[in-house]
């Protein structure tokens, strides 16, 4: 589901789903008021502050949520933020989440570190290896769903044949 042209939060698992609400509906909620999408950096700022008033209330805290926005800002270009339940939100140039979201963090840092600018394929390539690197598996295109904020600030999910086309690539580089 995507929420406007530049903004599409897209739910994890049934824990995160009242986390994907709270995004959409105040993002909607300032496309209505104020007839423009809201910054990404505003928006991760107001989801993370109500986290942390649910986080001092009695068994209110949502656990085990993250979310992970990013959008291209016409002001200040691409962002990506992560929010965790406890009100705590951080940029980031490339971030991950879940079981083993610090070593993919750790290595996406690495790899972005080494090549700063990267074109779309190179980015959706970088992503897919990390996943391989940090699980120790190889993948199908049925496997994955891969999604990205292009340049033009437009959020677009990539089919599975485009999916695959990727993993061959990143076979090929690896021989």
């Amino acid at each position: 589901m995507s929420l406007t042209p530049h903004f599409s939060p897209t739910p994890c698992d049934t824990a995160g789903l009242s986390f994907w609400l709270l995004i959409c509906a105040r993002a909607r909620r300032f496309l209505v008021k104020i007839r423009y999408d809201m910054p990404v950096h505003v928006l991760a700022k107001r989801i993370a502050d109500i986290c942390q008033v649910y986080t001092q209330e009695a068994s209110l805290r949502m656990l085990a949520c993250t979310a992970i926005l990013t959008a291209v800002d016409d002001e200040r270009g691409p962002q990506l933020f992560k929010i965790d339940s406890a009100g705590m939100v951080f940029p980031y140039k490339a971030t991950a989440a879940g079981a083993k979201g610090h070593e993919a963090t750790n290595w996406l840092e690495k790899k972005v570190a080494a090549v700063p600018d990267t074109d779309d394929d190179e980015t959706v390539q970088t992503a897919i290896m990390c996943l391989q690197h940090v699980l120790s598996s190889d993948f199908k295109g049925s496997d994955l769903e891969v999604g990205f904020v292009t340049e033009g600030g437009r959020f677009r999910s990539l089919g599975e044949a485009e999916i695959e086309a990727h993993l061959t690539a990143i076979s090929e580089k690896d021989m």
